[in-house]
C-alpha cells in the first residue's frame, strides 16, 4: 500500500539505503538530478546526508513515497530564506524507482508537497525540469504552466548541454510562514 510521509528526523537506516539506491537509479534512469553519471554509493550517501541536513535546519522538506515499506520515491521542496520570497517554494529533485513508475507515483508525491505547501500559506510553487522528461508530463498533468524554457541548461549523462523547462503554479492562500 502506497504512504506518502515527509520525513522530519532521520530515517533508519534501511530507509536511508532506498534513498541511496533511488538516487543511483533515477540517475541511471537519465534523469537529470544533478549529475552525470551514476553516483557512487559514497557520493549518494553524501548526498542524502546533506539533504537531510538542510531538513534539519528548516531550509528544505523531504516527502518519501514507500510500498509495503519500500522506498518508491521522493520529492523535496526547497524554502527560500529571504523574507520578499517566503510567500514561494521550489520543487526539486522529483524521483521514482524505476520498479514503481506508471503507478501514479510522481503525482500523488507532487500532491503531498502541494498540501504542505497551501498548508503552511505559500501562494507559489516552481520547479525547473528536464524539457520533454517524463517528470515534465508529470508536472503539466498537475496543472503547472510552463514559463518559458532555457537551452543549454543541463549537461546530460551524454556530455551534450540540453533545454530545461521552467514551470509554476499558483496557490490559494494567504502568504504564510513556513
Amino acid at each position: 500500500m502506497l504512504e506518502i510521509r515527509e520525513l522530519t528526523s532521520p530515517p533508519s537506516l534501511e530507509l536511508f539505503s532506498e534513498l541511496v539506491e533511488l538516487l543511483q537509479d533515477t540517475v541511471a534512469g537519465g534523469a537529470t538530478t544533478g549529475w552525470t553519471a551514476v553516483p557512487s554509493t559514497k557520493e549518494a550517501r553524501n548526498y542524502w546526508t546533506e539533504v537531510l541536513e538542510a531538513v534539519g535546519r528548516g531550509e528544505r522538506r523531504l516527502f518519501v513515497a514507500t510500498d509495503n515499506h519500500v522506498c518508491a520515491g521522493a520529492i523535496q521542496l526547497a524554502l527560500p530564506p529571504r523574507e520578499n520570497s517566503r510567500h514561494r517554494g521550489q520543487l526539486q529533485k522529483l524521483m521514482v524507482h524505476s520498479q514503481y513508475r506508471q503507478r501514479g507515483i510522481g503525482l500523488a508525491l507532487v500532491q503531498a508537497l502541494e498540501n504542505y505547501a497551501a498548508a503552511k500559506g505559500l501562494t507559489l510553487l516552481v520547479l525547473d525540469v528536464h524539457t520533454g522528461s517524463p517528470a515534465e508530463s508529470v508536472f503539466r498533468r498537475s496543472g503547472y504552466q510552463c514559463a518559458g524554457t532555457i537551452p543549454g541548461f543541463w549537461r546530460s549523462p551524454r556530455g551534450t548541454l540540453e533545454a530545461a523547462s521552467i514551470y509554476f503554479r499558483r496557490l490559494s492562500g494567504a502568504a504564510g510562514e513556513f
